[in-house]
């Protein structure tokens, strides 16, 4: 018999509006991506550099839209049940636990399985221009389909531990950026290391999908500074995308029980309540005390601004100052590699690396903080206590954006000493130096206001979370696909108009990264994201006051 777990879960997301808008939309760019370098002359290469040129582009986009889209689905499935109340339901039908999560990741293996038929026609028409071989496409889509499946089944990992949807969309982007990116990284920083170390990094790197395609696609060696390898990537990311598809699914079926829904927690007590001795204790040994009561508003203080810093999950103050050790702690290991790698690296590449970790620093916690300023409490019903406040709609909106604003210039700050230790080894950076920190400031700014104004369309957090995180992900992958088919077939001028909204591509371009040194795109990336935060800021603005008029 079929599962209906699949039927409910699929068919639900096939009949939405925006699930086939999302499809024509992908359909249209493959074909357009295809046609831009379709020959106009009745001539054919026989090299087939043209068809092996756009078929790279189109898998690396393939990939980028896979990794892009695909989380949500399987990271809001589970904990959307528990917060609905229907998963004790779930679990008091016949169906096992087994069952239970084959249906939904079945089912968002078929949303998968959609996308990925509908570039079908578009690796056939890169198949017609010659060069390609059946192989290699094969290979591609088995890429993609591993990628699918680790997605899936890690996202419903997460959903299991999540207490929110936009928790676990959060964490989902979280882990899966650290899969695709952060695992390359030790690759390039410890270039050359030989014995266990070197074993280590290198399985790393082959958990990266997008390690396993620049490999199949002969960019395995990419930023290797010529030493050459000759590890089966592919191979080696197959095998682990397997183990961890076993090992996850297996702790995923294991946690589908009532210990879900039935977890005790403890009610815990206010340290004021408690004895001398206990809060004296207690005084000697945390900074900041987390059970400790909060004291009274100032009376210049904006309130809204108090009420987002303790309900936030993550905003009271003894969570920021451990957030701030944390971007303290990586600020310290950046330090460390700068003074040390910069011996066999130049000053420009191990900037580069830290600019990749900053910009995707923020761009993961942003989207968090602020797409659900106002969807939040338009889910809650928390607006309308808001509008019976004395407060102006203005104040609540300036308070809401100040909670995001000051916890994202701590994590900032608790990340700026690598560089001014750049500065020290070389005296020159510091023009280079100032400017990547007027790059980091812009691209603070416009992704929060960006996050803003489009969470604010939103009535629910967790599709105001989702949208904010597409669109924040689209500015800064996009134009770096077009980098990737910079000569074939996007020449320079397309190219450098593509990155000039791209923040992390000005980064690199002031930092002299090659491959980006020959753009230029500062100041006028400034003045795009400038123009960009303004207009968000507006159109923040008119929303919130078209959502505070009487209904």
């Amino acid at each position: 018999m079929a599962n209906p777990i699949i039927q409910r879960e699929l068919i639900s997301v096939l009949r939405q509006r925006r699930t086939v808008v999302v499809q024509c939309v992908l359909a249209v760019c493959f074909v357009l991506l295809i046609a831009i370098r379709w020959p106009t002359e009745p001539r054919v290469a026989l090299s087939g550099v043209r068809s092996q040129e756009v078929f790279r582009l189109f898998a690396y986009g393939l990939l980028a839209t896979v990794l892009l889209l695909l989380p949500v689905a399987p990271a809001t499935s589970i904990v959307r049940e528990r917060t609905r109340g229907t998963l004790a339901l779930l679990l008091n039908t016949p169906l096992a636990s087994w069952q239970i999560y084959c249906g939904k990741f079945l089912a968002t293996i078929g949303l998968a399985g959609q996308l990925l038929i509908l570039s079908l026609p578009a690796a056939a028409a890169c198949y017609a221009l010659g060069g390609i071989y059946p192989g290699d496409i094969l290979a591609t889509y088995v890429i993609l389909v591993l990628t699918v499946f680790l997605i899936t089944s890690c996202s419903l990992l997460v959903s299991t531990y999540s207490v929110s949807s936009d928790s676990a969309v959060r964490w989902s982007y979280g882990l899966i950026l650290t899969i695709s990116v952060l695992t390359v990284l030790p690759h390039y920083l410890l270039l050359g290391t030989g014995g266990l170390t070197g074993t280590i990094i290198s399985w790393m790197r082959s958990l990266s999908p997008i390690s396993a395609m620049m490999s199949l696609h002969g960019a395995a060696d990419l930023g290797s500074a010529g030493l050459a390898t000759t590890e089966n990537i592919v191979l080696r990311f197959s095998v682990i995308t397997s183990i961890g598809l076993i090992v996850t699914s297996l702790w995923t079926i294991r946690r589908l029980d009532f210990g879900l829904i039935d977890a005790a927690r403890d009610t815990g007590m206010i340290v004021d309540d408690q004895s001398l001795g206990v809060r004296s204790l207690r005084r000697a040994f945390f900074i900041i005390d987390p059970k400790r009561r909060s004291g009274y508003i100032g009376r210049f203080t904006n309130p809204v601004m108090v009420k987002e810093f303790r309900c936030r999950k993550f905003g009271r103050l003894h969570w920021l100052l451990r957030l701030v050790a944390v971007c303290g702690i990586i600020s310290l290991a950046l330090t460390i590699l700068t003074t040390t790698q910069t011996v066999s690296w130049d000053v420009a590449s191990v900037g580069g690396i830290m600019v990749v970790l900053q910009v995707a620093l923020i761009v993961l916690i942003t989207p968090s903080l602020a797409a659900g300023l106002i969807a939040t409490e338009r889910e809650t019903g928390g607006w309308v206590l808001l509008q019976s406040t004395p407060m102006s709609v203005w104040q609540v909106v300036w308070g809401k954006i100040l909670s995001v604003v000051l916890t994202l210039g701590l994590i900032l700050l608790a990340t700026l000493p690598g560089y001014m230790v750049m500065v020290v080894i070389d005296p020159g950076q510091w023009f280079q130096v100032r400017r990547v920190m007027i790059c980091l400031l812009m691209t603070a700014l416009f992704v929060m206001l960006c996050s803003a104004a489009v969470g604010s369309f939103f009535r629910k957090t967790i599709s105001a979370t989702t949208t904010a995180y597409a669109v924040v992900l689209s500015v800064c992958a996009a134009p770096l696909l077009i980098w990737l088919g910079r000569g074939a077939p996007f020449g320079h001028g397309t190219v450098e108009k593509a990155l000039l909204i791209n923040p992390i591509a000005a980064g690199f371009s002031v930092i002299r990264v090659p491959g980006f040194a020959e753009y230029n795109l500062v100041p006028a990336n400034w003045w795009i994201l400038g123009v960009g935060s303004i207009l968000f800021l507006l159109l923040l603005a008119w929303q919130t006051h078209r959502v505070s008029r009487p209904q």
